[in-house]
């Protein structure tokens, strides 16, 4: 099945308490379309670097089964950079420098080649950009994903709400799905949600797992507990790569197959946070995969005969 995935692709400076890294490779697109490839070959991607951005790392991405033909290079622009420093609980960071760059004026071209792409994964960027690759989509995908966060609800909730009335599956933390229904109790926040036009809601809740809604039906996927968080940067996004990478994989959007989806999803992203950037996702196997699914699998199955 083939697999588009929209996002960018940018450099990293990360500090955590357990060191820190000089630039490195980053980004929403980046991280989802590594997690996907693992699942599905090619993985395309429609993003944009800067001429400053090294060989090196398209030729990461293209080993990994990346299709960057939709990787637009400006020549004498500079990539998207962002870096942050982690607290000690890493579970809160602060940004320490932000520079959008190509970003800013980022105009998405979807490749002739990509026509036809059954499943789409919109990675966090503006929604005016999202919308646009939608639309500029000859055929509709069978299954358009989508992530955003609080930063977009702030400044430009109309088109925000525009673009989540066009998509199938949308994807927030906890925080945002309140802040976006404005509602607290997370039930009442996904029906609300799930109104504004998204089938599926995935509410992502960090170290606490994830619930997944359609309709009356809920699922709640725990967390893996882990010995030690190395750099979540990245985790949420390695997650949408092996939710929608599993989906294309299996060819199945039903509510019970999606369940599947969020557990290789869960377990991509806890293989993420074990070393700085995309360096463990570059190491894992599909040995590794299953072995930490079953993990997964181990910490919610138990015997109800009395």
């Amino acid at each position: 099945m083939s697999l588009l995935t929209v996002g960018s692709v940018a450099f990293d400076a990360i500090e955590t308490p357990f060191g820190k890294t000089d630039k490195i490779i980053g980004g929403a697109g980046t991280y989802i379309s590594i997690s996907s490839s693992f699942f599905v070959k090619p993985v395309r991607v429609v993003a944009v670097v800067g001429d400053d951005f090294p060989q090196e790392y398209i030729k990461t991405l293209q080993d990994q089964g990346v299709d960057t033909e939709g990787l637009q290079i400006k020549e004498g622009e500079k990539t998207f950079f962002w870096a942050g420093k982690y607290h000690n609980d890493m579970n809160s960071r602060d940004t320490l420098v932000t520079e959008l760059n190509v970003l800013e004026h980022f105009d998405p071209i979807v490749p002739e080649s990509y026509q036809g792409t059954e499943y789409v994964m919109l990675g966090n960027l503006s929604p005016q950009v999202q919308s646009t690759v939608i639309e500029r989509m000859k055929d509709r995908p069978k299954l358009v994903v989508m992530d955003t966060m609080n930063f977009w609800m702030d400044i430009a909730m109309e088109d925000l709400a525009k673009t989540i009335s066009m998509v199938d599956v949308l994807s927030v933390n906890d925080e945002e799905a309140r802040q976006l229904s404005g509602e607290y109790s997370l039930r009442k926040a996904a029906k609300k949600i799930m109104a504004m036009g998204p089938k599926y809601l995935i509410i992502k809740k960090g170290e606490h797992g994830a619930l997944l809604f359609h309709e009356d039906q809920i699922f709640s996927a725990p967390a893996l507990p882990l010995e030690e968080v190395f750099d979540p940067t990245g985790a949420g996004d390695t997650f949408a790569g092996g939710f929608i990478g599993y989906l294309a994989k299996t060819d199945d959007i039903s509510f019970e197959n999606m369940k599947k989806a969020v557990i290789y999803g869960s377990a991509m992203a806890s293989f993420c946070v074990e070393k700085f950037g995309t360096e463990r996702l570059l190491e894992i196997t599909e040995k590794d995969l299953e072995a930490r699914v079953q993990e997964f699998h181990k910490l919610t199955s138990f015997d109800m005969t009395f």
